[in-house]
Parts: structure tokens; C-alpha cells; sequence
């Protein structure tokens, strides 16, 4: 029998994963089923444009995979049997079950509302396709001089903020901030930011700790009322709750605890990327959310699994980091270097060169999921024997 290998989520770190499988495993040793509940890969990193307007490429899925021997299935995942080895889908075809021999978990994430009452009825956000749709034609129905809220303070806060205040200068755009706006940058990035809020006409409101959303804007801690037309929810990420639900170890936020392979410390033959997994990085600090974390947890997690499978040294190099990348509307951007701890470094790149570098990082991520082949052999390996039936003997 081949290996089945069911790959959960087609994001950055879902898709390069499977595209690197393919490329490092030989057709007659395996069978990879890639499962998403859109047909299309969706470029998170752009949805702050895709909520304003802009057109952004289309990649079907099946299209991206043609010829490479990766099955995409279409459908949403209802649940995780990590004891039985199978996941529950819901899709094209029904309700159905799949199982699988090694499971690459990569679902992603979605917002985080904290509880806050009323973030469900009243905020949009922009963590999903269809979520950066609805906020987009609600956009479109506002008014000039109407106000849009932003909840949040973090990379996505400033991205939406000023992409929508680019787009829109007719609206008055405003930010909501437990903490300070990009405090954790470069005294150079900060000033750049904080001139470029005042260019655009942001107003800027930290150390307002929202408690309440409401149809009119939202109330803080402090018992003072912001008032918005429109309010944008950006105020962090949570994970789905599949894993939770699961026998899976899990952090107290829900990601899958993983070794420095990636692989699951509860359950050899699942492993967890990008936001879903709880790794550690350089240093030992845990790995944050987001896009510059997610491919490179695709090479490793890919990596490990084909050298598990093919009776090979296993990688376990711990992910660093490199820079942090903002942008500032379209023409506009920070890119602020950092530690391989994600620390700031006093080197700082700002404006149309950094709006430039910024393009390009995304464009490259798109990239890796249709050429995930970087350091990666041209001769396919084969799958050692019994690894298929029992891949969790190869295991170092």
C-alpha cells in the first residue's frame, strides 16, 4: 500500500508543504490529498487589499497542483481522530471520512475577539477571503467623512488602517490600541510610522483597551466611548478549534505542540505548521503567527517527514527570523530588521525602497507555493520498507 499523506489547509505553510512533498517522494511510495475549504490559494497577506478594492491574482488550487500528483479535495474539516488516524470532512461530496498514515495539520487561524462583547455582531475583519469581501462592499456603502474604527495595534492594524485610508481619503480612518502603535520598531521605523498616520489623517488611540463593540463605534475600560460608522477587528489570532477538540497535546491557546521536527509530541504521525503549531525558534521562544513563520516551517516540517520516510538524517534546525515587513499603503512601507529572535536592529529601510522590498517578499511568497522546491534534490526518494505501515520506526 502507498503512504497516505492528508495535508490539512491549503495557506502558505499547507500548500508549500504538499508541493515539497511531491517534489521529494517518489508517485509509486505515496498519496498526498491537500484538503481546503476554498478552492482557491488565498494570499492572507494581501486581503487588507483585497478589502479596498483591489484586484489580486486568482490561483485555483487544483490549477497550482496540476501534474504534480497532489490530490486537492475540496471541503471543510469537521474534526480530527488523531487515535484512529482519521479526519471527518464536509464537501463536495458529503460528509465523509479520510485516513491517513501521516498527517500534516496546517489550518491556520482566524481572529481572536478575547470575548469582547459585541466583535461577532458588529466588527468585520480581514482573516479570511470572505471576510475581507464583506468589509470591502461594506466599505463601498460608506459615506464621505464617516468613520472607520481599527481595533488593534499590531502588523495587521497598521496594514489595514492605512490601506483603507489610501484608498478612501474621502473616510476618517482610526486606530484602537491596547498598548502603543509599532512601540516594538526602531526609533527610525516609529517616527516614519507615526508620520506617515499623520499624512494619511489616522487618529490614533492608544492605551484603549476596547471591552464592548457596538453598531455606533466601541467603549474602553477607561469607560470612554469611540465612535465609528464602521469598526475593523485586528486585535490578534486565534486557531480553529479542531486540535482542542482532539486527543492532540495542545498549548493553552490551542496550537498543536510540536518537537523541533515539527512533529507532534503526543502523536508521531501528525505534524502541525504555521499558526496551528506551538514551536519554538531560536532562543526557545515560541514561534509567532504569521506568514514569515509559515514557510519556513514548511520546508522543515516537508523535510523531516520525506527523511522519516526515506530513512534519512532528519533536519531540526531551529526557525529564526530575519526582518519585519509593514506596509503603508501601496506606495509606501517599513521593513525593519530583526534578530534571529525577532529583536529590532537599528537598520531600517522606509519609504517607496522599502514599499519595493515589501512587494517583492510577497511575490515571493506566492511564489513558494507554486516552486516549493528550494534546496530541494531533482531525484524524487523512495519510501524505505515498512515505512509506509509504520513510519513512526523510522523516527529518530
Amino acid at each position: 500500500m502507498k503512504h497516505r499523506i492528508v495535508v490539512l489547509g491549503a495557506g502558505y505553510a499547507g500548500a508549500i508543504a504538499a508541493g515539497r512533498l511531491a517534489k521529494r517522494l517518489h508517485r509509486d511510495d505515496i498519496d498526498i490529498t491537500l484538503v481546503n475549504a476554498d478552492p482557491d490559494f488565498v494570499e492572507r497577506i494581501r486581503l487588507h487589499q483585497v478589502a479596498t478594492g483591489q484586484e489580486v491574482p486568482v490561483r485555483p488550487l487544483r490549477k497550482l497542483f496540476a501534474g504534480t500528483g497532489v490530490q486537492v479535495r475540496i471541503a471543510r474539516v469537521e474534526s480530527v481522530d488523531a487515535d484512529r488516524k482519521t479526519v471527518t470532512l464536509d464537501g463536495e461530496q458529503g460528509s465523509e471520512t479520510l485516513a491517513y498514515d501521516t498527517l500534516v495539520y496546517a489550518l491556520g487561524s482566524t481572529i481572536a475577539d478575547y470575548g469582547v462583547p459585541g466583535v461577532a455582531e458588529y466588527a468585520h475583519h480581514v482573516a479570511s477571503k470572505q471576510a475581507a469581501l464583506r468589509l470591502r462592499e461594506r466599505l463601498a456603502e460608506l459615506g464621505v467623512g464617516e468613520t472607520v474604527l481599527i481595533v488593534g495595534g499590531g502588523l495587521t492594524s497598521i496594514e489595514a488602517a492605512t490601506e483603507i485610508a489610501e484608498a478612501r481619503p474621502d473616510l476618517k480612518v482610526a486606530m484602537a490600541a491596547r498598548g502603543g502603535v509599532g512601540d516594538w520598531l526602531d526609533e527610525k521605523a516609529q517616527a516614519h510610522l507615526h508620520a506617515a498616520f499623520e499624512r494619511f489623517g489616522i487618529t490614533v488611540h492608544e492605551h484603549a483597551d476596547v471591552t464592548r463593540v457596538t453598531a455606533d463605534g466601541v467603549v474602553t475600560a477607561a469607560g470612554a466611548e469611540i465612535p465609528a460608522r464602521m469598526t475593523v477587528w485586528t486585535a490578534g489570532f486565534a486557531v480553529h478549534e479542531i486540535a482542542a477538540a482532539s486527543t492532540l497535546t495542545v498549548s493553552a491557546a490551542g496550537r498543536i505542540v510540536v518537537d523541533a521536527t515539527l512533529r507532534s509530541v503526543s502523536h508521531p504521525d501528525v505534524y502541525a505548521l504555521g499558526d496551528a503549531a506551538h514551536a519554538a525558534g531560536v532562543g526557545g521562544k515560541t514561534l509567532r503567527m504569521g506568514c514569515a513563520t509559515a514557510s519556513p516551517m514548511a520546508w522543515l516540517g516537508a523535510d523531516a517527514i520525506a527523511a522519516r520516510l526515506t530513512g534519512r538524517a532528519v533536519p531540526d534546525t531551529p526557525i529564526g527570523y530575519n526582518s519585519q515587513c509593514i506596509s503603508l499603503g501601496r506606495r509606501d512601507a517599513i521593513v525593519q530588521k530583526v534578530t534571529e529572535e525577532d529583536q529590532p536592529t537599528s537598520k531600517v529601510d522606509v519609504g517607496r525602497k522599502a514599499a519595493r522590498i515589501k512587494e517583492l517578499i510577497c511575490k515571493g511568497a506566492a511564489w513558494s507555493v507554486r516552486n516549493p522546491t528550494l534546496m530541494v534534490p531533482s531525484r524524487r526518494r523512495r519510501v524505505v520498507a515498512n515505512a509506509a505501515a509504520q513510519p513512526a520506526v523510522m523516527a529518530n
